[in-house]
């Protein structure tokens, strides 16, 4: 459960460093930006732009065809966005036509919307205060795909990616919606499990009830994090200044933990929790994969990803899970890194690529 949220670029941190070899001709894609007003996520505490922007990786062939496409629907992590996913400085487009030239994967459509927020961003729930994410996806993002690009309509061509929280929220969509997405990959997913620490020792709880907004937060290495969690799985439109509950409160002005708002919390976030009521979903899907990287320096990631993978072979749900040599984020995006090498083949292997 503890969750780092300082230095979360991902993308961003070794593109510099990474050259692709362009020896081989390689077609390039297209780089679509589009924009939806969203309705659904005006109702929220925190001041979210309801103009939210949308990143379409269409496939070289895309203008040239036709064809309809499968979708692969990408989840940035917290601190990001979509914008600064698809920078010129980064790998993420050549990295995609080169899969695609070089045969790695078939020509696909890859979406990756505004997750950003005033705070640190959506963790992926519907709450009052923080948004409702959840609905923003399915009820405006989905549909508007569908109705503006050539996209397969189908459970069986769209995939969930995504890395970090952005991980998290890949791998919960998939136990949500089996009727919309079949097949997911999380790169170093977050919120698996609770950890090796109890969360209520990583915050200056007295700081936080002090703090007035959410700026006066930040030099807490954690209570930015524990703030936006609370206002995702904690909500209270009536308690300003952060709209929300917390699992450890101030009675008499010493932190006092609440186990009632601890468990609500956990329960609402946490995949290993949910999976005693969506196992069931997750049977439904064509493949299921995530990895992590061993150096992660919050090891409880490291921890819950491999008791997650234990917990779903426990209920006998197919599914690849590794960890790797590596960080939370360097092995990523590089040239034969994470998404080159495993993750696009996994959903070569299990996407539905043509209209059936």
């Amino acid at each position: 459960m503890v969750i780092q949220v300082h230095g979360q670029s991902g993308i961003d941190d070794t593109a510099q460093e990474i050259s692709i070899d362009r020896s081989k001709v390689i077609k390039q894609g297209t780089l679509v930006t589009k924009y939806i007003n969203s309705e659904i996520l005006r109702d929220n505490r925190i001041g979210i732009d309801l103009k939210r922007s949308i990143s379409v990786y269409l496939p070289p062939g895309y203008h040239e065809s036709r064809k309809a496409y499968p979708v692969i629907y990408f989840f940035h992590s917290l601190g990001g966005s979509n914008e600064r996913m698809f920078t010129v400085d980064n790998l993420v487009q050549p990295l995609l036509d080169r899969a695609i030239g070089n045969g790695i994967i078939d020509e696909f459509i890859l979406v990756a919307a505004n997750y950003s927020s005033p705070t640190l961003g959506s963790w992926f729930e519907n709450s009052a205060t923080s948004g409702r994410w959840l609905d923003y996806t399915i009820k405006e993002v989905v549909p508007f795909v569908d109705n503006n690009f050539r996209t397969i309509r189908h459970r069986d061509s769209r995939g969930l990616a995504g890395e970090f929280i952005g991980g998290y929220g890949a791998l919960k969509f998939a136990m949500l919606y089996p009727e919309l997405f079949s097949v997911v990959y999380a790169l170093h997913p977050v919120g698996t499990g609770s950890g090796l620490m109890p969360p209520q020792g990583v915050v200056d709880w007295r700081r936080l009830h002090k703090s007035k907004s959410f700026a006066e937060l930040w030099g807490d290495h954690y209570a930015p994090g524990f703030v936006a969690m609370s206002q995702a799985y904690l909500p209270n439109p009536n308690r300003p200044p952060f709209y929300c509950d917390f699992f450890v409160e101030l009675e008499n002005g010493e932190p006092q933990l609440q186990p009632d708002n601890l468990k609500k919390l956990q329960s609402r976030f946490h995949l290993d929790e949910l999976l005693d009521e969506y196992a069931g979903n997750l049977r439904k899907m064509r493949g299921i994969a995530f990895d992590w990287g061993r150096y992660d320096q919050t090891q409880s990631h490291i921890y819950s990803n491999q008791a997650f993978t234990r917990k779903l072979d426990h209920l006998g749900i197919e599914h690849v899970a590794e960890e790797y040599n590596g960080g939370a984020y360097d092995k990523n995006w590089i040239s034969h890194g994470r998404v080159e090498d495993n993750m696009l083949p996994f959903f070569n292997q299990h996407l539905v690529f043509r209209e059936q």
